[in-house]
């Protein structure tokens, strides 16, 4: 088990610095700099862009400039923000996870609580109306674009029918938060819905399900007892970095519903070529993905014990 954990964190370490590597790259070769003005405005004089570059190391080569980052980075110093005088990355981005945290632990569990029945009953009730009409929402759900459901929810519940507000300015109203909330469970629930579905219909297909049917077993029994558990590993191997991909926040989400969380600050450190807002969101959202994959496969062994860890 030690031998594991040592490995998992190591191999974790080294998805971490790959990325860390890429996304630097990525964001030096893309055209302009984070002190670039919009089309219309003034740009800065030469001698403010100067004293700037030198304020944050960016007249440094590139090596040097990754190196001084990544070592504030592992002392858990993410770096001051290009864009925002006198505030820290870490800091902004605890200001803004709890919104996206709510948002994607909500969406979360609707498409848990939705997707798993729905994929359970298409199995039992295989090639029935049920079946079908469980696949035709799933491969809607998959299909279509969350901003185009999105647009869809905000036409129907809140301008026609008024239920729900179209641009909420109080958070703390549980009302502003249905329709982000449903918009990103969508395409989860769906994925949810049809991976119990495949999953469920194997089990039930092999001999030791048989083998309690012939035992005289009613269904029910058969498939919450001996096949729903196996059933639940695919859902349980997904459902760790789905977690932890939607508490980071989902980039078109948010900005549809002005959601003030962190995956809306992402996009707009992009367009203001924020490096270091860019770099420390990126770092936080691939941890996140490998604390929920160490996570996942340490508890396997909660759905089937045959599944341990060993080192």
């Amino acid at each position: 088990m030690t031998q594991y954990l040592i490995r998992r964190i190591f191999w974790g370490i080294l998805v971490l610095f790959v990325v860390s590597v890429i996304t630097f790259g990525m964001m030096h070769m893309t055209p302009g700099g984070p002190w670039d003005r919009e089309t219309g405005n003034k740009p800065l004089p030469e001698r403010t862009i100067q004293r700037l570059n030198e304020q944050f190391h960016l007249d440094l080569p590139w090596y040097q400039q990754y190196a001084i980052y990544m070592w504030g980075a592992i002392r858990g110093d993410l770096g001051p923000s290009y864009q925002r005088a006198g505030q820290n990355v870490s800091d902004l981005l605890m200001e803004r996870l709890p919104y996206s945290a709510k948002l994607g632990i909500g969406a979360v569990l609707v498409a848990t609580l939705i997707g798993f029945p729905l994929g359970v009953i298409a199995a039992v009730k295989r090639n029935s109306w049920a079946d079908y009409t469980a696949l035709f929402f799933a491969t809607i759900g998959t299909a279509v674009p969350s901003f185009v459901i999105g647009i869809y929810l905000i036409i129907i519940f809140a301008v026609g029918l008024g239920l729900f507000p179209v641009a909420a300015t109080n958070w703390d109203d549980p009302r502003a938060w249905v329709l982000p909330i449903i918009t990103l469970a969508v395409a989860p629930m769906a994925y949810i819905a049809r991976l119990v579905r495949s999953s469920l219909i194997e089990i039930l297909g092999q001999d030791y399900v048989r083998t309690a049917r012939a035992k005289g077993l009613g269904e029910r029994k058969v498939v919450l007892k001996h096949a729903l558990r196996n059933a639940m590993i695919p859902v349980w191997t997904v459902l760790g970095p789905i977690t932890a991909g939607l508490v980071t926040g989902s980039f078109v989400v948010e900005t549809l519903y002005s959601v003030p969380g962190v995956g809306r600050f992402f996009v707009e450190a992009i367009s203001r070529r924020d490096y270091s807002m860019i770099m420390g969101t990126t770092l936080f959202y691939a941890l996140l993905i490998a604390i929920a994959n160490l996570f996942v496969d340490l508890t396997y062994g909660l759905w089937d014990p045959r599944l341990k860890v060993t080192g």
